[in-house]
């Protein structure tokens, strides 16, 4: 199996980790997707990296409940973003008490498309 040409690869995924990284999403768009809360913006610098971070808190559960939200989280933006991000973005996806850790892995995927759709119409 070849890999296919640079040119038709997805962008690289940056994992957003400064707090810095994470107030300037507050200054973008806010899309809630049911299961989550999408914050994103154009940082407008010309880098083609997709910048993606992810935060649950306490009002999400304890430790485990938090953990597992954001494993499911991760792996939705590993699937999603390549494809339906926009190279020069950054997305915080923000977990939701009650609901992050125990929607069905489908149905949060189909949010994600959904929030990413309303952010780039």
């Amino acid at each position: 199996m070849s890999a296919r040409p640079r040119s038709l690869r997805a962008p690289p995924l940056r994992v957003l980790s400064r707090r810095s990284q994470f107030l300037a999403l507050n200054r973008g768009l806010r899309v809630p997707a049911g299961s989550f809360l999408l914050q994103a913006r154009d940082r407008g610098d010309g880098d083609p990296e997709i910048g993606v971070g992810f935060t649950c808190s306490r009002k999400v559960g304890n430790a485990v409940a938090r953990n597992r939200a954001k494993r499911r989280l991760r792996e939705a933006a590993r699937l999603i973003l390549p494809e339906g991000g926009r190279p020069g973005w950054d997305y915080a996806l923000i977990g939701r008490a009650g609901v992050t850790a125990d929607r069905p892995f489908d149905a949060l995927l189909d949010d994600l498309r959904g929030a990413l759709d309303r952010v780039h119409r």
